[in-house]
């Protein structure tokens, strides 16, 4: 079946949060949004609040076949006018100290953040060429600056910042814009799977991590659970996705929330160790 003349979109990540928040914002604009999800179920919930635009694909971004199969049917779909937008928001936040990580659970932040979104973009290339498309990568304001117990988290969107200025500059000449958006603090279920994450591998931390990194641990749990209350919906981030997709001349760099754009003017004017003194204090680490 095909979609006739709607822009398409594909959407990784798209089972909750900002990712299904930007699936159901462009399918109420009339694009033709695929919506990447792990599980059927995922799917069939967004096609229940969507139109019948709205294509859920299974997607797993670290599995090569699954990306495959994927991209096989959205280029059914889309047929001559290839895929005018794909939007990589899937993702997943690890945190914990660098001494105490286990090596798997790093390697695994960065499949997901990073070699994932590479792997993604590499299928769907041919088809955004095709039609003289656009990309947006999911970055975070983390990707500018990081703080105690997310290293992990912010190697990864340190990783796709880089990964989208070198994009930009190689696709620039098929006519293929390329946008990264740096949110701050969204209302969105990662955070609760993370620290969920988190309290598994502190339990079998060993005693004496546990003792060293308790009073990092504590404060800034205190600090993250404070700014969560702060936290902005999904579908403020969605609108910028918008942005990024249908403005003539696309921002490379869209910060999303008040936080995000003050930590990255702070970010830019002080010095690493003034910006350590900072962030020692506000959070009250220990030192």
């Amino acid at each position: 079946m095909s979609i006739g003349n709607a822009r398409a979109v594909v959407i990784t990540g798209a089972s909750t949060g900002i990712g299904a928040a930007c699936a159901l914002h462009l399918d109420r604009l009339g694009f033709a949004v695929f919506a990447g999800v792990r599980k059927p179920e995922d799917g069939q919930a967004l096609q229940k609040i969507s139109s019948d635009r709205l294509i859920p694909i299974l997607v797993d971004v670290t599995d090569q076949p699954s990306i495959q199969r994927a991209l096989a049917i959205v280029a059914e779909r889309c047929g001559a006018n290839g895929l005018y937008g794909l939007v990589n928001n899937a993702g997943i936040a690890v945190p914990a100290p660098l001494e105490t990580i286990p090596l798997p659970d790093f390697r695994r932040q960065l499949d997901v953040n990073v070699i994932g979104q590479l792997a993604v973009t590499q299928a769907f290339l041919p088809l955004i060429r095709q039609a003289r498309g656009r990309i947006v990568n999911m970055g975070s304001i983390a990707g500018r600056s990081t703080i105690p117990m997310m290293g992990a988290y912010s190697a990864s969107k340190f990783a796709l910042e880089a990964m989208t200025d070198a994009l930009r500059l190689e696709v620039q000449q098929w006519g293929i814009q390329v946008s990264i958006i740096e949110p701050g603090a969204i209302t969105t279920p990662i955070w609760a799977k993370s620290a969920a994450d988190a309290a598994e591998r502190e339990a079998v931390m060993e005693s004496e991590l546990q003792r060293l990194y308790e009073p990092t641990v504590e404060a800034v749990r205190k600090v993250v659970g404070e700014a969560a209350k702060r936290a902005i919906p999904a579908d403020v981030v969605a609108k910028t996705v918008e942005d990024a997709l249908t403005a003539p001349v696309p921002k490379t760099r869209y910060l999303v929330g008040t936080d995000a754009k003050i930590r990255a003017v702070i970010g830019q004017i002080l010095p690493d160790r003034i910006m350590d003194r900072l962030l020692t204090a506000v959070l009250k680490l220990p030192h």
